[in-house]
């Protein structure tokens, strides 16, 4: 590792533990509060899908949290260090149209499967339990997977900066997580995910200030540029044109950017944790809450990378920086640790301590998804499918609560081990789209096409897999004589299983649906999948199912009018969402980048400068979308609910809970009602103006 901590070992259990628990308190409080004042009942289908209510902003902040984990941030400076200006890009681009894509996909289960709380029970009512089998293996090796970066990633970077022991940071990052998480639900990762995004992104603006407008060596985009052009001669890139770090075409850059494509398609479309957030947003929020959960991410990983990595190359031969005079070791760069040597360089103590706090930050997010996610495959599509088909919301609700403790132990345990086999976040970031990307296609054609067959979606993830560990491993042997850590994490291994994990089910399904056919679908038995039942859980508490976030409306005439113009605004929602796409994946992925990359610009000054302007700008938008808009779209609950609060405190008036009375007596309750018709009225009158 690089250097001695900067932080003494007391700040990293503090943050890891204390802080944990003050979000831990909060939701507890939240969950108290929604509950007194808001008719928020705690049962199974609030606990994984948040009554399928969630607006737009939410899901946006909820998307850019999911998505920012460690990696983004660690692992996106690492390959600026390496590869220069253009690994930032890349880095985001290939990430970026994958949330974009699968907004389509969003939008398609919210249509195909209204009912559902994983994409898994989608597969089985189509394709049955043997294919259900094939994909909630490859769910959750993609949860594994996700996770084990998390807590390597993070437990690499509190070990650097606080010297604490990397073990205890595996095994305690997931306390506060888990604590909160089983509180408040899903809906407890959308509230904590907007205050985890919140601080990243005033961190990442505090980085990107210092280093390009008040720090003392650097100062401006003009000095950093004149430090990367001193860089780039004293250790030019190979393969970059020039050798300059100041350029977007950079072959090993190039070949990154296709394993991180290739890669992050399987950790979106496989990973639960989207599906889950699909499935909670409202029907008429969920294509706008993804595309702009999509355009605001971009920003963090291009300019936080552009700032953090660029910030090392500048400053590593000066004395500032931990490792100086010597440059990094690979080791590190592949720990991530570029980020915060690069921070400490920077802002010295206070710079360490910014870092923590964006890691710890960045870690607790996304794995609150990962755990949401693996409670609804274990609950939803084992316990209640398999194991007790008539169980209740009680019995759901206890279930999730036991699987997040068991995956959080499970993981931490083999995290441990991943660190003392020498195999850290690098190493699993570019191993991932080799291992889960051959059910990438089928999942998607699951829900887009009507005629692939069962014997294609059931064996061609199986298929691809094999095909793309014996590429990987094959090409490691050929290459480099020996299957090692090192060989088998190089670039080209990669490469080739990444690319021969996605595509292998290009050739294998059109064949398998040809050779093995069966009748076109028809999507009727998506629609049959059926909620949860929470009677039990409701009439303990003296609740009206129909007034809880996403509850039953009963079928009458107005509300089957509701459910029919929802379908006609999620068709055209589908249809807005396939041309958005396709635009935006144009843009990120050819008509932005791909003249730079073949005319082999080398950056000028002005134009780098512009560049940084550019990124900046875009954070401030994004700060808008998932910081600010949120709140602006919750206003009137947000107030609504501060006035209750005040006026139980001051004692002028006391709701009444549940238990105590009928939740109908209370004046929220008749105000949920009032909207409750008006939604009706609007629905029936949209229907006869269509």
């Amino acid at each position: 590792m690089a250097g001695i901590a900067v932080l003494s070992q007391g700040a990293g259990y503090g943050v890891v533990l204390g802080v944990g628990f003050l979000f831990a308190l909060g939701m507890m409080f939240t969950t108290y509060v929604l509950r007194r004042y808001n008719n928020e009942l705690q049962t199974s289908e609030v606990f994984s899908t948040a009554g399928r209510s969630v607006k737009s902003g939410l899901v946006a902040a909820a998307v850019v949290s999911s998505w920012t984990w460690a990696a983004t941030l660690l692992q996106s400076s690492a390959v600026a260090y390496n590869y220069g200006v253009s690994g930032p890009f890349w880095y985001a681009s290939g990430a970026t149209v994958q949330v974009i894509l699968f907004a389509t996909l969003a939008i398609e289960l919210k249509r195909r499967a209204p009912n559902a709380h994983t994409f898994l029970e989608a597969i089985r009512a189509r394709y049955g339990g043997i294919t259900h089998g094939v994909f909630i293996t490859f769910g959750l090796m993609t949860n594994v997977l996700v996770t084990a970066m998390l807590l390597t990633g993070g437990s690499a970077v509190i070990q650097d900066l606080t010297g604490m022991n990397p073990v205890a940071a595996c095994f305690l990052l997931p306390v506060g997580v888990v604590l909160y998480t089983m509180f408040g639900g899903i809906k407890a990762t959308f509230i904590t995910d907007w205050v985890h995004t919140v601080v990243i992104l005033v961190i990442i603006f505090l980085f990107a200030f210092t280093t390009y407008a008040t720090n003392n060596i650097l100062g401006s985009p003009s000095a950093v540029y004149d430090a990367l052009k001193a860089a780039s001669a004293r250790h030019p890139v190979d393969g970059n044109a020039e050798g300059s770090y100041l350029t977007m075409q950079s072959r090993e850059g190039g070949i990154f950017f296709v394993i991180n494509l290739v890669g992050n398609f399987g950790t979106v479309y496989l990973d639960n944790g989207y599906w889950n957030k699909a499935i909670a947003a409202s029907p008429v929020h969920a294509l706008p809450g993804y595309i702009m959960g999509g355009l605001s991410w971009f920003a963090i990983p291009w300019l936080c990378a552009t700032t953090m990595g660029l910030a090392a190359l500048a400053l590593e031969n000066n004395p500032v920086f931990p490792t100086y005079p010597l440059r990094m070791a690979a080791e590190d760069v592949t720990a991530g640790l570029v980020l915060p040597n690069a921070a400490v360089a920077l802002l010295g103590k206070g710079g360490a301590a910014a870092t923590l706090v964006l890691i710890f930050m960045a870690v607790t997010s996304a794995m609150s998804a990962e755990l949401i996610a693996v409670s609804s495959i274990w609950t939803y599509d084992i316990y209640n499918t398999y194991i007790n088909p008539k169980a209740q919301g009680k019995n759901l609700i206890y279930m999730s609560h036991v699987s997040c403790v068991v995956y959080a132990l499970i993981m931490a345990a083999f995290s441990t081990g991943l660190y003392y086999a020498g195999i850290g976040m690098g190493y699993l970031y570019l191993l991932m789209g080799v291992i889960i990307g051959g059910g990438v296609l089928p999942a998607s054609l699951t829900l887009l096409w009507d005629r692939q067959s069962w014997a294609a979606a059931t064996f061609s993830p199986i298929i691809a897999l094999a095909c793309a560990l014996i590429g990987w491993l094959v090409q490691a042997k050929t290459q480099y004589g020996d299957l090692s850590v090192t060989s088998t994490g190089s670039n080209y291994p990669m490469l080739v299983g990444n690319v021969v994990a996605l595509l292998t089910p290009v050739v294998v399904v059109p064949i398998f649906s040809l050779v093995f056919k069966t009748e076109k679908y028809d999507w009727l038995s998506m629609k049959q999948i059926r909620r949860s039942d929470d009677s039990e859980l409701t009439n303990a508490a003296n609740v009206d199912p129909e007034l809880l976030p996403g509850g039953a409306e009963g079928e009458t005439a107005q509300s089957l009018a509701a459910e029919e113009l929802e379908q006609k605004h999620l068709l055209r929602a589908s249809k807005i969402a396939r041309t958005l796409t396709v635009c935006l994946v144009l843009c990120f992925l050819i008509l932005w980048p791909m003249p730079m990359y073949g005319t082999g610009y080398v950056f000028s000054k002005k134009f780098f400068t512009g560049w940084i302007v550019v990124g900046i700008l875009w954070l401030f938008v994004t700060s808008f979308c998932v910081g600010i808009y949120p709140v602006i779209e919750g206003r009137k609950t947000i107030a609504r609910t501060l006035k209750s609060m005040y006026l139980d405190v001051t004692g002028k008036k006391h709701p009444v809970t549940h238990g105590r009375a009928t939740v109908a007596e209370t004046a929220v309750v008749e105000e949920k009602r009032g909207e409750k018709k008006e939604r009706d009225a609007e629905s029936a009158a949209a229907r006869d103006s269509d």
